[in-house]
């Protein structure tokens, strides 16, 4: 009896964690439960230890009658968990400017795929992910998925614009692309991260122009799938 539970246990666990809300409808849940207009103050959204979505999300909102001026809100299994109205020095590190829900088209769970490809590009494996959604400093909502391998070793991170579905930015992923070259090798040659308005700027390394090359391939290659994983946060919002 023992061992047909354990086993049932083991079979579920990845089911469940399938089953997990995704940050569009963790917002659902704040505007539904607390309050219609907070999906419009939202500064970031965060969950970790994906797999491949997180158990909770936590969402910081600029609210001027709370106390600090921001209210915190975590998110789990569709109900509202905890809610708290933290002082702003204790959030100094995640304030910044509200987030455009108008310009959101991706949920977490397409970043996630976005993320899934790109690393398996760059021949890197993870097991969880951790989410944050803010702003860049061009007010674009910008997703930034931080991979884990085994152990919670750092496996690298991803950028994703959450209009357009472009990855601005790589970490840790294709600066390890050629696993021929020796560990010294890279060290010394390859950069740590790939930007996206990186050309190649007129550089003859083979090793550095074979990093940008792939990254620029990939890039494109998930830009042109971005319409499968399209999801529009306004039109979520209201077909509820």
């Amino acid at each position: 009896m023992w061992k047909l539970l354990i086993m049932f246990l083991l079979l579920a666990t990845p089911a469940f964690a399938q089953g997990r809300p995704t940050a569009y409808e963790a917002l659902r849940t704040v505007g539904t439960n607390l309050n219609r207009d907070y999906v419009n103050h939202v500064i970031s959204v965060s969950g970790m230890d994906g797999n491949p979505q997180p158990e909770t999300w936590k969402i910081l909102l600029d609210d001027p009658k709370a106390r600090g001026g921001v209210r915190e809100v975590e998110v789990g299994n569709g109900r509202i968990v905890s809610e708290r109205t933290p002082l702003r020095a204790a959030v100094e590190s995640s304030l910044g400017p509200v987030i455009d829900t108008a310009k959101l088209n991706l949920d977490s769970s397409g970043a996630y795929t976005i993320a899934q490809q790109t690393a398996a590009s760059s021949h890197v494996n993870f097991t969880t992910a951790d989410y944050t959604l803010r702003v860049d400093d061009h007010g674009n909502p910008v997703w930034q998925i931080a991979l884990q391998g085994e152990g919670s070793e750092p496996a690298g991170t991803i950028s994703i614009g959450a209009n357009h579905g472009t990855i601005t930015r790589t970490e840790g992923l294709f600066s390890g692309g050629d696993r021929n070259v020796s560990s010294e090798q890279r060290d010394q040659e390859q950069p740590d991260d790939v930007d996206r308005d990186e050309g190649d700027d007129g550089d003859t390394n083979p090793i550095k122009l074979r990093i940008k090359r792939a990254f620029h391939q990939v890039r494109d290659d998930v830009k042109r799938g971005f319409y499968k994983v399209r999801r529009s946060f306004v039109d979520f919002f209201e077909d509820k």
